[in-house]
C-alpha cells in the first residue's frame, strides 16, 4: 500500500467568506469623507504590511509610500485638485504613494537569485521606468485593498499636481508620486452613489 506523506510546505488556500468579500469589494466604496476617529502609526504600518505580500514582476517591490502628518498635510493641500484640497485636509490620514524610479537598486535583496538583472535595469532607462510604474500601479491596487482589509475606508485620488508633490516631498527626483490616497473610518455622508459596473459580455470573452 503506498502511503500518502503530507507536504508541509503546501499552502492551502481558503476563500473569503461573505463578509470579507463584501468588506474588500461588493460593498466597500471610495470615501469622501471621513468621521474624526484617528488612525495610528501602527495601522499605517500595517497596511504596508500586507500590501507588501501581494506579487510584483520578479518580486520588484517599486511602490514607495509617504504618510503626511502634522503641518506637512498643508504643503501637501496646496497640490491637489480644488476638489481634493478641502477632503485632504480633513482625513485623519494621508498617504502619497510613489514609484522609486531607482528601484533596481534593490534587486540583489528582494531577487537575490538573479543580482545581475541589477546592472541590467540601470542600463536601460526606458525599461526601468516601464517596470517601476506599471508595478507599482499594482501595488497601488493592493495597497487600497490592504485598507479595505483593516477595517478603514480608503479615498485614493489623481487630482493632484505630481509636479508640485514632487518638488516638495522628493526634490532628489528618485520618488515620483502617483496616487493621493485619504485613509479613516467613513463619515455618514461619505459615498456618492455607486456607478453602474460592466457585464460580463461587454468584458469576458472566452477562447
Amino acid at each position: 500500500m503506498t502511503q500518502v506523506v503530507a507536504n508541509p510546505t503546501r499552502v492551502h488556500l481558503g476563500a473569503l467568506d461573505d463578509a470579507g468579500v463584501s468588506a474588500l469589494f461588493t460593498d466597500a466604496r471610495t470615501a469622501n469623507s471621513f468621521d474624526r476617529t484617528p488612525v495610528t502609526d501602527a495601522q499605517l504600518e500595517k497596511i504596508w504590511d500586507l500590501t507588501k505580500w501581494a506579487p510584483t514582476a520578479a518580486n520588484f517591490q517599486p511602490l514607495r509610500v509617504l504618510f503626511v502628518r502634522g503641518e506637512a498635510r498643508a504643503r501637501l493641500a496646496v497640490h491637489m485638485a480644488d476638489g481634493n484640497k478641502e477632503k485632504t485636509a480633513a482625513a485623519p490620514a494621508v498617504a502619497v504613494l510613489a514609484l522609486d524610479s531607482r528601484f533596481h537598486e534593490h534587486i540583489p535583496t528582494v531577487m537575490p537569485f538573479k543580482p545581475e538583472l541589477k546592472d541590467v535595469f540601470e542600463a536601460n532607462e526606458a525599461a526601468r521606468l516601464g517596470t517601476a510604474e506599471f508595478n507599482s500601479a499594482l501595488q497601488a491596487g493592493y495597497f487600497v485593498l490592504a485598507i479595505r482589509a483593516l477595517g478603514l475606508a480608503a479615498g485614493p485620488m489623481k487630482g493632484f499636481d505630481p509636479a508640485g508633490i514632487d518638488a516638495e516631498f522628493f526634490p532628489d527626483g528618485r520618488w515620483r508620486s502617483i496616487l493621493v490616497v485619504n485613509i479613516g473610518h467613513p463619515a455618514d455622508d461619505a459615498y456618492h452613489p455607486r456607478q453602474p459596473r460592466l457585464d460580463h459580455d461587454d468584458v469576458i470573452a472566452w477562447a
